[in-house]
């Protein structure tokens, strides 16, 4: 019961995709992002921002768009020399939390059924996800995808 749900890509052609999966808007990643969050939050900023890709640099703008006393929770793996910061004053005012998540924070022996079950059910579209299929040969241009941002999930099939 979110709302707004806000998808943010530095690629304008995921829109549809983050759209289709539940987002309420989409913004491009960039310089006026923080703003752009705002506005569509009275203000505030979102109460949990969540960051896969990664980077510093996203990991501070997740950051930056989530409201004082928010969450942001960083799903990316990020590489060990790539560094993010705050100031001591930072973390005290804006009083947010950032917490890791490795594999979902999840219990497998209780959560994977559960998620499953959801699929079953149709409570989680897990098909609109994946944008292309591909064996193994396609591995190469699958990366390049990713690498250009384009698509959603790909399924590699083994047949």
């Amino acid at each position: 019961h979110a709302d707004p749900v806000i998808a943010v890509d530095a690629s304008p052609a995921k829109r549809d995709l983050a759209l289709a999966l539940g987002a309420t808007h989409f913004l491009q990643a960039g310089d006026g992002l923080t703003g752009e969050v705002r506005a569509l939050t009275g203000g505030r900023g979102v109460d949990h921002a969540f960051e896969v890709v990664g980077s510093s640099t996203t990991i501070r703008a997740a950051w930056d768009i989530s409201r004082r006393g928010g969450a942001v929770t960083v799903v990316g793996a990020g590489a060990l020399e790539d560094t993010v910061g705050f100031s001591a004053l930072e973390i005290f005012h804006q009083a947010r939390t950032l917490r890791g998540c490795f594999y979902g924070s999840c219990d497998p022996d209780r959560d994977v059924p559960l998620v499953a079950d959801r699929v079953r059910s149709g409570g989680l579209d897990l098909a609109t996800m994946v944008t292309d299929e591909v064996g193994l040969d396609g591995l190469p241009d699958a990366f390049q995808r990713m690498r250009d941002g384009r698509g959603g999930r790909t399924l590699i099939r083994f047949d």
